[in-house]
């Protein structure tokens, strides 16, 4: 009797296996999926182009993709600092302020006082504006210990106020000659079948370094850990050995200096200084880097998913005008694609 209850557990509990291990596996896939959330924002870049270009086969040319770099280099720029940040457990409002601080003080400087500077010089001192800014706000949210939220809106204002005090309110299209040659310069170009000069500008080098070199940082370097470590939990990460205060002053150093470097490329590719641009593109850098993966609590968060969020926000912005659809349903698809991209990374993580 006993050896038949026992032949009897034994036989049932292969078929009990087998009948939860699909169940297992499919989980596991989903898991999978949601772990690597760049495959999800790669569906929706691919669900997008295939609509636009089914309605207007004219998308599917290289002069879209010119311009969609072109678009989306300061927004990347802004990304990837944005990035670094939330990956931190934080989140800056203030890059935008930063960037036009920057490109419009120095802009307005140069053209003044020397007009006939290099514009290695002036990209390098937009660059140590903006890691001067950042490192401000690095320093604030540190000592305070109050939401780096609060305190960016905080320098946002007070960024933008000594602007627009202080250094000029008018837009002026006299740029130095080395910003407007450097604005000018094709990395690439060809004639299209309308007789059309589409250019690839040499602007989007600096958004392949910055990649490279963001990349780097977070997955190669002490600090990149500590960046991860301290977006997990700040108490462990702290516990751990890691100079909290020193990754504070990396991460949004490091998010004014790329804020800097793209309010000079700005100025440079577009030909014009306007202490008004960038205003209000915070929302939708953040929203790229939220749809590229990133938790908005930190910890989490890649370059690849970053860049690819950027281009899913470009496209929407700038190509579903040759569909027809009116300007302000841009921020509904873009706000429906957080909600759905935000509900399966919950339920992924939950898995």
């Amino acid at each position: 009797m006993s050896e038949s209850i026992r032949r009897t557990g034994n036989e049932t509990m292969p078929q009990q296996a087998a009948s939860v291990a699909p169940r297992v596996r499919k989980g596991n896939l989903y898991a999978q999926l949601m772990r690597n959330p760049e495959w999800f924002t790669v569906g929706l870049i691919v669900v997008t182009c295939l609509v636009v270009g089914g309605i207007n086969p004219r998308f599917f040319q290289f002069a879209t993709l010119f311009d969609l770099l072109h678009s989306a280099t300061t927004v990347s720029l802004f990304a990837l600092g944005t990035l670094v940040v939330l990956a931190s457990g934080g989140i800056d409002v203030s890059f935008t302020a930063i960037a036009a601080l920057t490109m419009y003080s120095l802009t307005k400087a140069v053209f003044a006082w020397w007009p006939d500077c290099p514009f290695f010089l002036i990209l390098i001192a937009g660059a140590i504006g903006g890691l001067m800014l950042g490192v401000i706000n690095g320093m604030l949210v540190h000592r305070l210990k109050a939401p780096s939220l609060i305190v960016t809106i905080g320098t946002q204002y007070l960024y933008r106020g000594l602007l627009l005090t202080f250094v000029g309110t008018q837009f002026f299209m006299n740029i130095p000659h080395s910003m407007d040659t450097f604005g000018r310069l094709p990395l690439f170009f060809y004639h299209t079948s309308d007789g059309l000069r589409a250019v690839l500008p040499v602007s989007v080098l600096a958004l392949v370094i910055a990649a490279v070199v963001t990349w780097w940082l977070l997955n190669r370097t002490m600090m990149g850990r500590g960046v991860y470590a301290m977006g997990g939990s700040l108490a462990i990460a702290e516990r751990l050995g890691y100079n909290l205060r020193a990754i504070h002053l990396f991460v949004f150093g490091y998010t004014g200096l790329l804020a800097g470097v793209a309010g000079i490329l700005h100025v440079s590719t577009n030909r014009l200084a306007n202490p008004f641009d960038l205003v209000g593109t915070e929302l939708d850098v953040i929203a790229a880097v939220i749809l590229g993966g990133a938790r908005i609590t930190g910890g989490t968060g890649s370059v690849a998913g970053t860049l690819l969020g950027v281009v899913l926000v470009t496209l929407i912005n700038s190509v579903l005008i040759l569909i027809g659809v009116p300007s302000t349903w841009q921020k509904v698809i873009i706000g429906a694609f957080i909600l759905v991209a935000g509900t399966l990374f919950a339920l992924g993580r939950r898995q």
